[in-house]
This record gives C-alpha cells, structure tokens and sequence, in this order.
C-alpha cells in the first residue's frame, strides 16, 4: 500500500506528497490537461532568465515568466515595487539594463511592498539598508511577527492613503480593506495609467489554487469592482507571463460571478440524504463526498465555459470553487436553515 502525507491548508487537502517506497511521478502516469491558450503568454524570456519591458513611459515591469515586479526611473533614483526571490538580482540587471540605455541612475532607492508575502518580498533585503520601504501599517506588522531577514519591515507605512512622490514622479497607494490578505494595496500609477494589485487577478489564468490561497474571499470578489473604479488601461497583478487590461479584470469578474452563482445552485439543488445515508455516523465523510459533489455541480459549467478562455480553468477551478462555496455558506449564510 503506498503511504502518503497529506499537507491541510484552510481545512483542505492542497497536495498528496509521496513518502518513502513511493515511485516517483513520470510523465507516463501524470494527469493530462487542456492545452494553454496563447493569449495567457507573455514575451520570451532572455538567456538571463527575465524580460524587462516599458509599461508606459518610464514605468517598467520585469517577470520571469511566474512573477512579476516593476520599477519607475526617476532623475533620482529607482523605486521598486515588490521584490520576487525567484527573479532575485536579475531585478537589478533588469534596473542597469534600462538605466543604461535611456541615461538615468540605476540605484534604488525605495521598494513599494504589495503585501506581506514572501514569495512577492523575499529579495527585498538585496537592496541594502539604506533604501526606504513603503507599506501598508498592517504589513509592517505582520512582517515584524514574520521576523524574516530577507523581508524588512517598512520605514514608512499608512493607513488608508498615501501619495508617494519621488524624483518628480507620482504614486498614489491606498489600502480598501483585506483581500488576497490582511495588507494587500491598490498601487496607481495615475501618470502611467497603471495599477498594481497583487495576487488578485493573474492576468489569462484563473487564479491559483484555492483563489489565491484567499485570507478573505468577500474581500477578493470585491476587488475587481474597486479596481475598476480607478482610471488605467495597464495592470500588473504580480504573476504569469504578461501584463493585464481592463478587459482580463472583467473576464476575471465574471469568472467569480459565475462560480458564486453556480455555488448558490449547488447548495440549493444537490440532496444531502445519500451522503449522510451511506456513511452513517462518519460524519466528516458524509460531509466529505456531499462538498465534493456541490463543488463539481458548481464548477464543472464553468470550466466548460473558461476552456479556451482563462488558462487551466481545469486545473484550479474546482478549489477555488470550494473555497467560494465556504464562504458562501459561511460569509454570507447562503443555505443555512434553522431547525425547527
């Protein structure tokens, strides 16, 4: 019998890790999925392993194809925003590639940070001590309980809103309250006409397993509506290959808007009696199959319809639908009855 460990997150299995006597995984017995769709790609990378390229006048982006980050020139120095590991001290060489050919300096001199997260901070401490970090109030808590040496805490936070203003340019930040988590910041770039949100909507995919590993699922499906409301024409969410517009935003909307639809149908229409029937006094594996059959009922219209639309809509459609119906359930009290 193969033994495995199951690795729980938000009260849900996220992987099976093989353990020792297992075979490893070939090619030959690993699950087929849709092709991706070429509208989910962005630019090549280069031998380096990064493409850096202008978002609108000297505001730049740089992604290894998996996260993003991006940086304005100032006649004073760099301003990053964000500092992925896995792109590391090629956002460096991405920064001396632009400053050289266009003349300006190359040294930065602030980081914006997103959110707390390391997988979107870890190659913050790269930049020395002498640069000044900006984030939200929360991040600055949070990342001081972290106690990470490759994340600093921010020398300057906020509340609600700031205005940063360096070499001549401006950044308007702004915090609408917890989403993907309790510290993630709308970023304008109101004379780039950009925004920068993170881990909210990955531009061509649907988003990662369990929606982004959600801190707040109302938060993030009200997301998209506060984004739009800003002008911009360019987004940068933080992942995959490619910059995003207006029109990724919207698709992504309608993309939660027909799972949280499609979950309210389940909760209504699919019967409990034969799960808890077959499993008598098990109760988490009554409740178990019952989830596992509202969630395919909610989910598999929807990977029909993204199919060829969102990048693996097969892949991660079903737990993020999971973790919408959860809070369907529980946020909003959709199918709670009293008993009577």
């Amino acid at each position: 019998m193969t033994n495995r460990r199951t690795f729980l997150a938000g009260g849900a299995a996220l992987a099976a890790i093989p353990m020792l006597g297992e075979l490893p995984a070939s090619a030959d017995t690993l699950p087929d999925y849709a092709p991706i769709p070429p509208s989910a790609l962005g630019p090549a990378v280069n031998a380096q392993g990064y493409y850096v390229g202008r978002v609108q006048k000297n505001l730049y982006w740089v992604t290894d194809s998996t996260y993003q980050a991006a940086f304005l020139t100032t006649k004073d120095g760099v301003v990053l925003f964000d500092a992925p590991p896995s792109i590391g001290h090629n956002l460096q060489r991405a920064i001396d590639e632009i400053a050289a050919a266009n003349g300006v300096p190359n040294k930065v001199t602030h980081i914006v940070y997103s959110h707390h997260h390391a997988d979107h901070l870890g190659a913050s401490s790269l930049f020395g001590k002498h640069v000044t970090r900006v984030g939200h109030a929360e991040n600055k808590r949070l990342l001081a309980r972290d106690n990470d040496p490759m994340r600093p805490v921010p020398d300057v936070t906020f509340e609600s809103r700031r205005t940063l203003r360096v070499g001549g340019e401006r950044i308007e930040l702004a915090y609408h309250g917890t989403n993907h988590t309790p510290d993630n910041i709308y970023i304008h770039f109101p004379d780039h006409d950009t925004l920068m949100l993170v881990d909210v909507n990955l531009p061509g995919w649907v988003p990662f397993d369990f929606f982004n590993i959600n801190e707040d699922v109302p938060g993030s499906m009200a997301a998209p509506g506060k984004a739009l409301s800003y002008p911009w024409k360019h987004y940068i969410g933080g992942h995959m290959g490619r910059l995003g517009t207006r029109q990724d935003m919207v698709v992504h909307r309608q993309y939660i808007d027909d799972i949280v639809a499609n979950v309210k149908l389940a909760l209504a229409n699919v019967d409990p009696t034969p799960y808890f029937a077959k499993y008598g006094n098990n109760a988490w594996a009554a409740v178990k199959e019952y989830q596992a059959a509202q969630v395919k009922y909610a989910s598999d219209p929807v990977i029909k319809k993204y199919l060829g639309v969102l990048a693996a809509a097969d892949v991660y459609t079903a737990t993020t639908t999971f973790l919408i119906l959860e809070s369907v359930r529980l946020d909003m009290g959709v199918g709670s009855q009293i008993y009577p």
